[in-house]
């Protein structure tokens, strides 16, 4: 990484970045012509889909084995984003894992307020499975919120009875919407993206007076036993660092198979300008390792 691609990519996002505390349909419009500049390769095909109910997107490329699904839920504080804007990150991430891609287009607060992205999330993984894809064959994936309900949808499923997936990766991930976290001060100015205030207001329009320390909101004060082998990254300049820090000790707490990998000097979801940014790219190499490590582990048992 050189000192000019992240100072432009800091400017940017300074200067340039969506207002997420703008009225929802506001703040979707301008979160969604940010993501829209971000360039996708030629050869990643899509296609919109149902799945288990929930509309979304598959993406596919020519490295991917079709045994293989990551699914994927997007940021943007349960209340922006969606698998159009996110075409480029989920499908570079399931490009990286070898897999076929789904980005799911979970319900947003405040027309669909707690726990909907939850129940729409799950409804996607019993689909996958019902359709007779192998629990070893999938791994869900999800950045900032995206990143606190990869969890949330691990924990409702392992509470339902359901199977549990190859392996789990959260980017940057939202994981306490109390934002009790001491970076959230301590990092408040390093962080050119997020701040506190606006965060708290995007909990709010999710919870609708639900407790931020519901485990399925706030995944971090959930109970995470018997969750498959997860990846936590995130960048030091981040007010979420904290999140990471507390979710990967919990994890480790209750014997998961965690890592937690603090890259440093890089902003929340760094992944997302890898176009201009090498270490966006050197990220997604790596989440795209372990995801096929863990497919492989699953394909050698079950040989």
């Amino acid at each position: 990484m050189s000192a000019y691609e992240l100072e432009s990519l800091v400017k940017m996002l300074r200067t340039g970045g969506p207002d997420l505390a703008a009225p929802p349909p506001q703040a979707r419009e301008n979160f969604e012509a940010m993501l829209a500049d971000i360039p996708i390769p030629d050869d990643v095909k899509f296609e919109q889909a149902m799945l288990g109910g929930v509309p979304g997107r598959w993406s596919r490329t020519p490295e991917a084995f079709s045994d293989r699904v990551l699914l994927y839920l997007h940021g943007g504080a349960y209340v922006v984003g969606s698998s159009l804007g996110y075409r480029a990150l989920s499908s570079a991430l399931a490009r990286s894992a070898q897999a076929r891609g789904f980005a799911l287009d979970y319900r947003l607060a405040p027309e669909y307020p707690f726990p909907a992205a939850v129940d729409d999330a799950v409804a996607a993984y019993r689909a996958l499975l019902a359709q007779g894809a192998s629990p070893g064959s999938i791994a869900i994936a999800g950045d900032s919120a995206g990143g606190g309900l990869t969890v949330a949808l691990l924990i409702a499923a392992r509470d339902a009875g359901l199977p549990m997936p190859a392996a789990a990766l959260a980017i940057s991930p939202w994981a306490d919407l109390a934002c009790a976290g001491a970076t959230m001060s301590t990092k408040a100015a390093q962080d050119p993206s997020l701040n506190r205030e606006g965060l708290l207001a995007m909990a709010g329009l999710y919870l609708t007076g639900a407790s931020p320390q519901s485990a399925l909101a706030s995944p971090l004060y959930g109970n995470l036993a018997g969750l498959p082998p997860l990846l936590i990254q995130v960048g030091s300049a981040e007010i979420l660092l904290d999140d990471s820090i507390r979710l990967a000790a919990r994890a480790a707490e209750e014997d998961v198979a965690v890592q937690l990998e603090v890259w440093p000097g890089l902003p929340h979801v760094w992944h997302a300008f890898a176009f201009q940014l090498s270490e966006g790219r050197d990220a997604i190499a790596q989440a795209g390792a372990f995801m096929a490590a863990q497919f492989k582990k699953h394909q050698e048992v079950s040989a």
